[in-house]
């Protein structure tokens, strides 16, 4: 399938809200053709110096139109593709393009996994005093909270690539035990850096028990 491009230094996950402010003019005419062909278009995420994978995104709303053209709209992410072509400009168009495979979506749900990673999460968000709240676990999956766990621009880009729920959330697991891990080690040290400015009773030790 051939979309349309936007690229972007961004990760959007299928079914998040994107919000854009348009302001060259060939994305102008990106949006424009979105409002009158009915077509969506692409977000190709730019990493690594390179395009390679990305999200396809639907326009929903354009919420203002300033008077020199810009505009401000409100996409919503649906598909994650990887790129087979790119063409700098599309044929009499002034926006890129090029053809895209859409990844398959496998929805393999473990509840024991989600549960586990949203009680995860739960943690995470105690230890660092962030207020949540609580989600019921039929509603939460792997890209319900992708921005607020603390992956890097470089992680969420992996994510993204990942097919299988199962996969997505053993990824997010194994990265919010580390670093549920790490902020627990700041803690102990920061306790053990508190005592060290106090008087402390010490029990001497008792060397009956040892011989010369």
């Amino acid at each position: 399938m051939r979309l349309p491009f936007f690229p972007l230094q961004s990760v959007f996950f299928p079914g998040e809200s994107v919000p854009l402010h348009i302001f060259e003019e060939r994305y102008k005419q990106l949006i424009i053709d979105c409002r009158e062909e009915a077509i969506t278009f692409g977000i190709p995420v730019y990493i690594y110096g390179n395009v390679t994978y990305g999200t396809e995104v639907q326009l929903v709303e354009v919420v203002t139109t300033y008077e020199n053209g810009e505009m401000d709209v409100v996409c919503v992410a649906r598909q994650v593709f990887k790129i087979l072509t790119f063409e700098n400009e599309l044929p009499d168009k002034p926006y890129a393009g090029g053809e895209v495979q859409f990844l398959d979506s496998i929805n393999d749900i473990d509840e024991s996994l989600k549960a586990e990673v949203l009680g995860l999460i739960e943690e995470l968000y105690n230890l660092m005093d962030v207020p949540s709240t609580p989600m019921p676990l039929e509603k939460f999956h792997s890209y319900v909270l992708a921005h607020k766990m603390g992956l890097s621009y470089e992680q969420e880009f992996e994510l993204l690539q990942l097919s299988k729920e199962s996969e997505r959330l053993d990824f997010i697991k194994a990265h919010l035990k580390g670093t549920i891990a790490v902020l627990n080690e700041v803690e102990r040290t920061k306790k053990t850096i508190e005592l060290n400015g106090d008087f402390r009773n010490f029990d001497p030790l008792d060397f009956k028990g040892f011989k010369e």
